[in-house]
């Protein structure tokens, strides 16, 4: 699923506020705080344990204007919070996991919200954002999941990946229908110059639903953990489904991806227990990494010729697939891309493969022969650790590498290798049994 690193979140939380002038940070009673260039106070740690906190709008004679990375996280005993008009922007994670938060005014000087701001404020019913917020960040208020009412103003121009993840209780979205930016069909958010369904309410009741014809994007996170969804209809206009885009969706059970699908992102179908089959049209080039990770009951895909990319662990935790198809135009097969698909009994390399990932196939258990193309030069480590069904592997020449415990835990194995190949000295070091292709050729002469 996206999840933004620390360094990266860290710089994004800069870009929130004025630079910093000096790093070192000075305290004003439980706060710790850094200057900005323009002489004002960013809010680096709050170490009170107040239940209601007016954060003050100086220290001394230091205006503060910004308030920082993770500067409040954590804070379980805040119940209410004021924010002084003086604050311009509340940074990254700055209230995240302040779960006994339940009141935040937050003051119409205010313009950004950062990525996960308010994430995890599972106290939180209802939030005011004022006309002053032009922009709400990745997950701004994700898994908040008492949350039950949003309006957004017409200020809010830009929002990140779905900053309503989570909330598991909230039914709808209102915003006006002058809105420049967003718009609401039947309590479903979008952003109009995109064309992108942004969220679809965590706690609407409803078993199916058809996307509006028109979009074109189905949005990061736009459907994750939705479990009350049976079954989703996307129209033809749609071209790419985001990263995560349905995610945790348990009870989706059916989805018919269209033909005019290109991309689908990673973790799109992450934790998808109740799906099947699916078939990806011709239209796809790419499955990104982790895209149908831990959908167990996924007993057969189709994979057109079309795709070339396909992500690591793709397809990891599959395990009632039982056989699949790799096409030519793919060249790599990723790291952990099979990894736990017990079920799967047999698997198509083709000759375009020119490597195969680390932990590619590991507890394949079903797997008993494979036979790797002349066109694969590398196999991973751990590719097929813990095959224990596994009885034969025909290595070719072409291979000049392979990586630690590539075949190890592979009790039954004898691996077919060429005379003078690099697979027989590595079969002959970890003490692999191995045979020639000409091994039996004195029988019929």
């Amino acid at each position: 699923m996206k999840r933004f690193s620390l360094i990266l979140a860290l710089l994004l939380c800069f870009t929130l506020c004025p630079v910093t002038a000096r790093a070192e940070p000075y305290t004003f009673g439980d706060y710790t705080y850094t200057l900005l260039e323009d002489g004002t106070a960013k809010i680096a740690k709050y170490r009170g344990k107040d239940s209601s906190l007016s954060i003050p709008s100086t220290f001394g004679s230091i205006q503060v204007t910004c308030i920082g990375y993770f500067a409040f996280s954590g804070c379980t005993d805040l119940i209410s919070v004021t924010i002084p008009d003086s604050v311009a922007a509340i940074g990254d994670y700055a209230f995240s996991w302040c779960r006994s938060l339940t009141d935040i005014t937050i003051p119409d000087s205010v313009t950004t919200i950062g990525d996960s701001a308010f994430f995890w404020c599972t106290g939180l019913t209802d939030v005011i954002i004022p006309d002053s917020v032009t922009s709400i960040g990745d997950d701004g208020f994700g898994w908040c999941s008492n949350l039950t009412t949003v309006t957004i103003p017409d200020s809010v121009i830009e929002l990140g990946a779905n900053p309503f993840i989570g909330c598991e209780k909230l039914t709808a979205f209102t915003v006006s229908p002058e809105h420049p930016a967003l718009a609401v069909i039947e309590g479903v958010l979008f952003e109009k110059a995109t064309k992108t369904l942004i969220c679809y309410p965590m706690g609407k009741a409803q078993s199916s639903y058809a996307i509006p014809q028109g979009i074109r994007c189905i949005g990061e996170d736009a459907f994750c953990g939705c479990t009350n969804l049976i079954s989703v209809t996307i129209p033809d206009s749609v071209t790419t489904i985001g990263a995560d885009a349905f995610s945790g969706c348990s009870g989706l059970a059916a989805i018919t991806i269209p033909d005019g699908i290109t991309t689908i992102g990673p973790g799109a179908f992450h934790g998808c227990t109740g799906l099947t089959t699916i078939t990806i049209p011709d239209g796809v080039t790419t499955i990104g990494d982790a895209a149908f990770i831990n959908c167990p009951n996924l007993t057969a895909i189709t994979i057109p010729d079309s795709v070339t990319t396909i992500g690591d662990m793709a397809f990891s935790g599959c395990f009632s697939l039982s056989a699949i198809t790799i096409p030519n135009g793919v060249t790599t097969i990723g790291t952990g891309m099979f990894d736990g698909c017990c079920g799967l009994t047999a698997i198509t390399i083709p000759d375009s493969v020119m490597a195969i990932g680390d932990m590619a196939f590991s507890a394949c258990t079903g797997l008993t022969n494979v036979i790797i193309p002349d066109s694969v030069t590398m196999i991973g480590d751990q590719a097929f650790y813990d095959c224990t069904g596994l009885t034969n592997v025909t290595i070719p020449d072409s291979v000049t590498s392979i990586g630690l415990y590539a075949f190890s835990e592979c009790p039954n194995l004898t691996v077919t290798v060429g005379h003078n190949s690099y697979a027989l000295q590595y079969c002959k070091r970890n003490e692999i049994p191995y045979i020639y292709p000409d091994s039996l050729d004195w029988l019929n002469n």
